[in-house]
This record gives C-alpha cells, sequence and structure tokens, in this order.
C-alpha cells in the first residue's frame, strides 16, 4: 500500500507563490500517472494538473495553465506542484494522487492512489 502525504500549503496574496509537495511510501514503487487536483468550496474535485511519468508529457487546467508546474523528482518520488501568480479563485483544497494503471492520466477515477489534501488560501 502507498501513502501519498501532501504538504506545503497555506495562506498566500494573491499574485504570491506557493509550491505543494507530496512524499511517497514507500518509494520506489510503479506508477504511469502523478496528478494534482483540487476541491474548491461548494465544487467538485477537478484536476489541476497530470503526469505521465515514463514520458514526462504534462497538462493543465486552462485556468491554471502558466501559471502551475507540475514535476517529480524521480530520486525521491517527490511531486511537486508550483503555483505562480496565485489568484483567490485558487483558493481549495489540493490532492496529489498516483495512478499504477493505465496511462489516462488526466481523469481522477483512473488513480488509486491519494494524498489526504492539503488546504490553499488565496485572499485578495
Amino acid at each position: 500500500q502507498v501513502q501519498l502525504v501532501e504538504s506545503g500549503g497555506g495562506s498566500e496574496q494573491a499574485g504570491g507563490s506557493l509550491r505543494l509537495s507530496c512524499a511517497a511510501s514507500p518509494y520506489p514503487y510503479t506508477h504511469n500517472c502523478a496528478g494534482w487536483f483540487r476541491q474548491r468550496p461548494g465544487q467538485g474535485r477537478e484536476t489541476v494538473a497530470s503526469l505521465v511519468t515514463g514520458i514526462d508529457a504534462t497538462a493543465y487546467l486552462k485556468a491554471v495553465e502558466g501559471r502551475f508546474t507540475i514535476s517529480e523528482d524521480r530520486a525521491t518520488g517527490t511531486l511537486y506542484l508550483q503555483m505562480n501568480n496565485l489568484l483567490p479563485e485558487d483558493t481549495a483544497v489540493y490532492y496529489c494522487a498516483a495512478a499504477t494503471d493505465g496511462a489516462a492520466c488526466w481523469a481522477a477515477k483512473h488513480y488509486n492512489y491519494w494524498g489526504q489534501g492539503t488546504q490553499v488560501t488565496v485572499s485578495s
């Protein structure tokens, strides 16, 4: 069983930056996809960014494209989400996740390991 633990959330002003981390244990483990998801107040969970781990192909939610960057340190298995130029609408609980089967890395339903979530609050 793989455990994912997020860190790095918190409060920031609009225009600021935060970097979320997601540590995996045990590591290494085989996973085809890694992703970040968020749930904004009163809304459903949405995919923010995904990574096809074998080829480092990334995809982003249009609302965060150009501001957020997903990456993975293969030496440690830590997944990151660098968030720049934060907006109040980025306020949400952010979750990291990993998928061990398949390569459909965008949809949340394909992910079988999830972190507990970390709160990000952006004030205007």
